[in-house]
Order: C-alpha cells, then structure tokens, then sequence
C-alpha cells in the first residue's frame, strides 16, 4: 500500500486513557509527516485489532502475543518508547509496581496471600500477564488471592485500591507515575511494596497492509519525535524521552513468561 492510495491514517489505542492526549498528539505528527490525515480511536476491546481495522496501534505486547499465538498477527512492532529516569536505563522497559493501601500493613507481595487483588483486564502484561508469572515462580498456581476483580483501567484499580476496596493490584510504572503526579492526594492512601519485572514496554504496531517501505517511513517518524518541536514536552508530560527501534524479538522476554505460565498450565488468576 503506498501513500497515494489513502486519505487518512487510522490510529487506535489499547493502552492507559490518561496517556491519550500524548496518543493523539503523535497521531497528528505521524499523519503530518505522511501527508496524511490522522485519527485517534480509543478501543475498548480487541475486535478492531483482531480484525485489522487500525493503521496503527499503541497495543499491549500480551495482546500482540497471544493474538500471534492465535495465529492472528495482522501488525508488526515498530517502535517503543524509553521512559525517563535511571531507574529505566535508556532502554525500552517498564516495571508493573505492586501497590497497597497505606494504612493495611502489608509489606510485600507475599503478604496479599488470600487478599483482593484488582487488575486491568486480562490481555495486559503489566496488570495480568506478570502477575501470573510471578505466581508461576513462587509455585503459587493452586489459588493465591481470596479474591480476583476486573477493573478495566490501571487508573480504577488504582483508586480501588486507594479507597480500600481491594487490597492490592500491579500497575504499569508510567501509569502509576502519571496518576500520582497527577493526582498528588494519592499518595497519602499508596504505598509501593514491590516491582515485577522489568519487562520490554509496549510496542507502537503498524499493519501488515503497509508495505515495507511505508512501515519504514512510520518508524522514522516515531523515532524522530523527541527532535520535533511541538512534541518534546508532550513526551515529557508522558515521561517519555524518546521512541527506539523494537521488532518481534524484543518481545521474547515476554514469551519467556507466557511459556512458563502454559508449561505450569496456568492460564488464570486466581
């Protein structure tokens, strides 16, 4: 497919809503830089990616996964973004931080032994995925927590866990980083008691009906994006530096962590 033959660029993210606003801001550089009209679409399941009605996708590298592993693989990785901090070393990684009321007295994961736990929904790594591993390595498969809730958002489980309502959840570390700044009066009800991973972070997806060359040009836009002007802080405000190069094989440390969950048969918290 070659750009003469499109009108507009469609854009759909799977990822945190409290990041849309730098989504849709890339979208529109993206679409700039190839002359194309772009349009951001917040996806609320996986039918759109499934189907390869998306141009481009901000996804979960769990969905990319299983979905490929289903013998759907309509989307190549291209980019990801190198958060900031030292605690991310310049690479393209993420951490699923373990959080508690403040006021519980738990101190570590171990302690959620037959307690609530909240996670987003069950095709994201940071929230689901690597808890599951997690339980995997501790040979925690015959039933851990006490009780398991679908929130939807790393920003629900976030206040549920706040207000009391669950003891505990993993969640995204720029998510988390984002809501607190955000949201100062959090902290007063969190505590961080741990961090799983770190795992490679999700990847920015281009469609498999763009050729080569065309995926080439997407790539080098989002690799550039911390060299344009208007895009700079919106990337700080993301607590993004930049985007970098990834493929298929950056996420093998995450196919490491699906192999053990199915080698333990364990497909399902619980």
């Amino acid at each position: 497919m070659v750009l003469s033959a499109r009108a507009e660029l469609r854009v759909g993210t799977f990822l945190a809503p409290s990041l849309k606003t730098m989504y849709e801001a890339i979208a529109a550089v993206v679409g700039s830089e190839l002359g194309l009209k772009a349009e951001l679409f917040v996806e609320t399941d996986y039918e759109n990616c499934v189907n390869d009605i998306n141009d481009i996708c901000f996804v979960c590298s769990l969905a990319y996964l299983t979905f490929q592993r289903g013998g759907i693989s309509p989307s190549v990785p291209v980019a990801a973004p190198v958060l900031t901090g030292p605690r991310y070393a310049g690479r393209p990684i993420y951490f699923s931080d373990v959080i508690v009321h403040r006021d519980s007295g738990i101190a570590s994961f171990e302690q959620l032994r037959g307690r609530s736990w909240a996670y987003n929904e069950p095709l994201s790594h940071s929230g689901y995925g690597i808890t599951r591993f997690h339980l995997v390595e501790m040979g925690e498969t015959a039933g851990f927590f006490g009780k398991v809730v679908e929130t939807g958002f790393h920003e629900r489980s976030i206040r549920m866990v706040a207000d009391g309502v669950v003891d505990g959840s993993a969640i995204d570390s720029q998510v988390l980083a984002i809501e607190l700044r955000n949201h100062p009066e959090l902290r007063q009800s969190l505590r961080v008691v741990g961090s799983l991973g770190p795992s490679t972070i999700q990847p920015v997806t281009v469609t498999k009906r763009f050729d080569p060359i065309l995926r080439g040009k997407v790539q080098e836009v989002l690799l550039n994006l911390h060299r344009h002007s208007e895009m700079k802080q919106i990337l700080a405000d993301g607590l993004i530096d930049r985007f970098v190069a990834v493929d298929d094989s950056s996420y093998d440390d995450i196919r490491t962590m699906l192999d053990a969950c199915g080698t333990a048969g364990f497909y399902e918290l619980r």
